[in-house]
């Protein structure tokens, strides 16, 4: 039976997995600390490593793993930038991620994030609670005959758009990459990105971090937004400049932000800290606002979600084991 070492687990993590197909062939050694060069000696005795978001897989870490004889790091998410693909390549480690786990979880809660913003259903829910019934400061805005802005129209972009379709939004798009044909059929229309911030009253970010989208929401393309404009993240916290974000709301320039993600999100997404002082001096202010909205990267967290992440990741480490060529996932 061979060891896969399981870095940053959860206990959904664990009752997902070792519900799969190929579980009883595989060891699992679930560790709840992070994977990275500090921690990478646990992995002795593993030919597969199984990592998560914050994990660091960078050129040290790979180094170690490879000298401890791993050859497999099985990504359990969709992106990989936490991982150095060219170190991976040099020391013939192989890469694979679960490229599309459910895109309806992600754009389902895009759509409840911006929902509960909106309507300040999360500031209602504290107020009745405490027995408050007032209605002021409550008002929002009818979604019908805005505009969204969907920047990043893969398959999340693709349902996300289909679903503000549905409230009766006008979509603006922008990509590197378009759909034509999906936009003609979805009512969608593609424009460039400067337009697309102009005119749009919601942006909702749905690409992948790599250098060019770095930061691309930053005081400069938030100052060609819309006037109170509503921001929306479900992708990646480094997309967006927080620094830029909180100016911005103090001044009123973005209306509203609701966030998934966040840039500095290693170390504090994921785990309980409600009972320490928050160290983070930029999400301490961002909680502040009555106008934000932030989960801590909840939104794959679907059972149909996690069924399949569990499922490719699984049958990838199998694959690689058994020696046959990886059908899904495949980075490197």
């Amino acid at each position: 039976m061979r060891t896969v070492a399981f870095y940053d687990t959860k206990p959904y993590d664990r009752d997902y997995f070792q519900r799969t197909e190929h579980a009883n062939q595989l060891g699992w050694r679930f560790h709840e600390f992070r994977l990275n060069a500090a921690t990478a000696a646990s992995a002795s005795g593993a030919r597969s490593v199984c990592v998560f978001v914050n994990d660091r897989v960078d050129r040290a870490c790979l180094m170690l793993l490879a000298e401890l004889g791993v050859r497999h790091v099985a990504l359990r998410c969709a992106g990989f930038n936490n991982v150095d693909l060219v170190a991976a390549r040099e020391l013939g480690v192989a890469v694979t991620r679960v490229p599309a786990y459910s895109p309806h979880a992600v754009a389902e809660h895009t759509l409840a994030l911006l929902l509960a913003l909106n309507r300040k259903v999360h500031r209602a829910y504290n107020r009745v609670r405490e027995l408050n019934f007032s209605l002021n400061g409550l008002v929002g805005f009818d979604l019908h005959g805005k505009t969204a802005g969907v920047v990043g129209t893969g398959k999340i972009g693709h349902i996300t758009a289909g679903i503000l379709r549905g409230f009766g939004m006008n979509v603006l798009a922008y990509d590197p990459f378009p759909s034509p044909d999906w936009a003609c059929d979805a009512g969608v229309t593609y424009t460039n990105f400067d337009t697309l911030l102009a005119s749009s009253d919601v942006v909702t970010l749905h690409l992948p971090l790599t250098p060019q989208s770095h930061h691309l929401i930053s005081a400069a393309s938030i100052a060609r937004m819309r006037p109170g404009a509503v921001l929306v993240n479900t992708s990646r916290g480094k997309l967006v400049d927080t620094t830029a974000v909180i100016e911005a709301l103090k001044s009123g320039q973005l209306g509203g932000v609701a966030l998934d993600v966040y840039e500095e999100e290693e170390g504090i997404f994921f785990e309980d800290h409600s009972g320490e002082v928050l160290q983070d001096d930029e999400l301490s202010r961002l909680l502040t606002f009555p106008n934000v909205l932030i989960t801590a990267h909840q939104a794959f967290l679907t059972r149909e979600a996690l069924g399949e992440i569990a499922r490719v990741t699984t049958t990838n480490i199998h694959r690689q084991e058994a020696g046959e060529a990886f059908l899904e996932g495949t980075v490197l």
